[in-house]
């Protein structure tokens, strides 16, 4: 089986950054997709981010290009978001996702994903 474990998040001013991570990736992990999705009050879960593999390229929301960055730490088998920038509209309960046999064209679709960790609160003040 398979448990995510998020962790990182807190309460933060805008234009400040925060690095959330999702613990319980395994190295045997084959064909699988992991990713970041976000829930904020009154809204559909939003994709973030996600990787594949194989394969390895990320693929990130346009909302937050160029100021979130997925990454993968096998050491410890931890997935990270370093979130850069923050803003208000990024106020949300974050979520790691594990997938497998994900097509590419899915990584994007939250219903894709099989396991989900706890969530992690990101508050975002101005």
């Amino acid at each position: 089986q398979v448990h995510l474990v998020e962790s990182g998040g807190g309460l933060v001013q805008a234009g400040e950054s925060l690095r959330i991570s999702c613990a319980g990736f395994e190295r045997t992990f084959r064909n699988y997709a992991m990713g970041w999705f976000r829930q904020a009050p009154g809204k559909d879960r939003e994709f973030i981010a996600a990787f594949k593999w194989p394969g390895g390229n990320i693929l990130y929301a346009d909302s937050v290009k160029g100021r979130f960055t997925m990454s993968r730490e096998s050491a410890d088998n931890t997935v990270y978001l370093q979130m850069n920038n923050l803003k208000p509209e990024d106020t949300a309960v974050y979520y790691c996702a594990a997938g497998f046999g994900l097509i590419s064209s899915s990584l994007s679709t939250a219903s894709q994903y099989g396991y989900w960790g706890q969530g992690t609160q990101v508050t975002v003040s101005s």
